[in-house]
């Protein structure tokens, strides 16, 4: 009884903690599965809280909403949850993944890297529709999904197909496209999105296909009209020239030094006839290093506008088509995210936040904003981030009526119809339009801000004298 009493408090502990192993080595009580639940417990990722949270295999390399799923593609496989829950409904080995077709009829392209070929699966069930074993690279759009697959090195063949479909809508001869398997969305020569901390670049999902596509084959540009295949142009640019194809038209950017700046002359060309149809001088797209005026970047922009520099140091928006000015901004304001309908500026005195109405070049709303602030705009959501405090926001493009309002350290990864993945290491979750929202949005809306992107491109072969975003058009037809 004595030596009992003499074991002290280390005594006592010890004694617990052998009687608790003895008792679960023989399965009589095992208390550490629970106590190992209860440490790795995760933290809700933003307040409000998610509808759902869960933690993934692996971090994310992308998060996709794909129709009632969300697609979680990892380094080394890819996982499709349940939109509503968040379940894990399937998960197979894959180096890459991307998401083609629209909301309604979406579909999954995977495959391995260094190895030919890809599988179309079902979002929902992961059952392979289609199987490719030659293809080296795969574009994926809402409307279209584009392979290419090579013979030799200098004989290959793009073909594009309906998402969901099982032959080509059509083909085109390529000499070349690039050395190596490409995966998938290899760059082609367009514009590159404004981008920002905390708000990931393929947020928005996949875009509708552009009317023409620039492939560098070469040194050279081949220009593909997407609605029909054919190649419209075969361009080498000039040793002072930069090429890129935006809003259906084939673009020289021409960048000389002069009086210790670079001179900048920007020419537009109707791939289809190789006539000139616009030309605007002393506008910086921002593609050179100014180390001797070269070339190195594609020019800012999204879908069919560019954003440039003009010669007073104010940022402007320029219509890809016809070279209209949709908006040049005040002295000191920031341009922080542009589509082909709206833009989001930081105000000069950066206490605010502007959303601008291209078609109209007006200010349509206006909200306090930090300086750091940063921006992205998506089909159904402008997205804003904040620091200090740490939040992340949506509204409604055209508005600004605010969708949801999250206090959260969390990146927005992807964005629906009705709210948006967020995300923080291997941790995902799905918020819904109205939480923490100053208004919750109507249901008769249905939560969709904006109508479908889809409807604002028109590929060459039809574009008569509307231009690709209908809007020389009277009646709108």
């Amino acid at each position: 009884m004595c030596g009992v009493k003499g074991l002290g408090v280390r005594g006592w502990l010890l004694l617990g903690l052998i009687t608790v192993i003895v008792l679960a080595a023989t399965g009589v009580w095992n208390p550490f599965p629970a106590l190992w639940d209860w440490v790795d417990r995760s933290k809700p990722l933003s307040d409000p809280e998610p509808v759902w949270q869960q933690r993934v295999g692996g971090t994310p390399k992308s998060v996709t909403i794909a129709g009632d799923t969300v697609i979680v593609e990892q380094r080394t496989r890819v996982e499709a949850r349940s939109l509503a829950t968040g379940t894990q409904l399937w998960e197979r080995k894959a180096d890459w993944a991307a998401v083609a077709g629209s909301e309604r009829a979406p579909v999954v392209a995977v495959g391995k890297l260094l190895d030919k070929g890809y599988e179309v699966l079902d979002p929902v069930t992961g059952v392979v529709r289609r199987r490719d074993e030659r293809a080296i690279a795969v574009w994926t759009y809402r409307n279209l999904l584009l392979d290419a697959y090579c013979v030799r090195s200098t004989d290959c063949t793009l073909r594009a197909w309906d998402p969901r479909g099982s032959t080509p809508l059509w083909s085109a001869f390529l000499p070349g496209v690039n050395s190596g398997v490409l995966a998938d969305n290899p760059e082609l020569l367009g514009t590159r999105r404004l981008g920002t901390p905390r708000i990931d670049g393929g947020v928005a999902g996949p875009e509708s296909v552009p009317p023409l596509l620039g492939f560098p084959v070469d040194d050279r540009v081949h220009v593909v009209d997407t609605a029909t295949g054919r190649v419209l142009q075969n361009v080498e640019p000039g040793r002072e020239e930069r090429l890129a194809v935006v809003g259906g038209r084939l673009l020289r950017i021409a960048a000389t030094s002069r009086d210790g700046t670079c001179q900048f002359v920007l020419t537009a060309v109707d791939p289809a006839t190789g006539q000139q149809v616009w030309r605007r001088n002393g506008v910086n797209l921002r593609t050179a290093d100014y180390a001797g005026c070269v070339q190195r970047e594609d020019p800012q922009g999204a879908r069919n506008v560019l954003v440039g520099v003009a010669p007073d140091g104010r940022e402007a928006v320029l219509d890809g088509y016809d070279g209209r000015l949709l908006q040049v901004g005040a002295e000191g304001e920031k341009l922080l995210a542009v589509d082909d309908r709206y833009a989001l500026v930081r105000s000069a005195d950066k206490g605010s936040i502007l959303g601008r109405d291209l078609s109209a070049d007006r200010t349509r709303w206006t909200r306090p904003a930090g300086g750091k602030t940063g921006a992205a705009l998506t089909p159904y959501a402008a997205l804003i981030a904040e620091e200090k405090p740490s939040r992340l926001i949506a509204v409604e493009p055209r508005t600004g009526r605010e969708l949801v309002l999250l206090r959260t350290s969390a990146n927005a990864l992807a964005v629906g119809p009705n709210g948006m993945i967020i995300g923080e290491g291997r941790e995902i979750g799905y918020v819904r339009w109205g939480a923490g929202a100053a208004e919750v949005p109507p249901p008769d809306e249905g939560a969709v801000p904006v109508p479908d992107p889809g409807d604002t491109w028109r590929p060459p072969a039809g574009q008569g004298s509307c231009g690709p975003k209908n809007e020389l058009c009277a009646d709108g037809k």
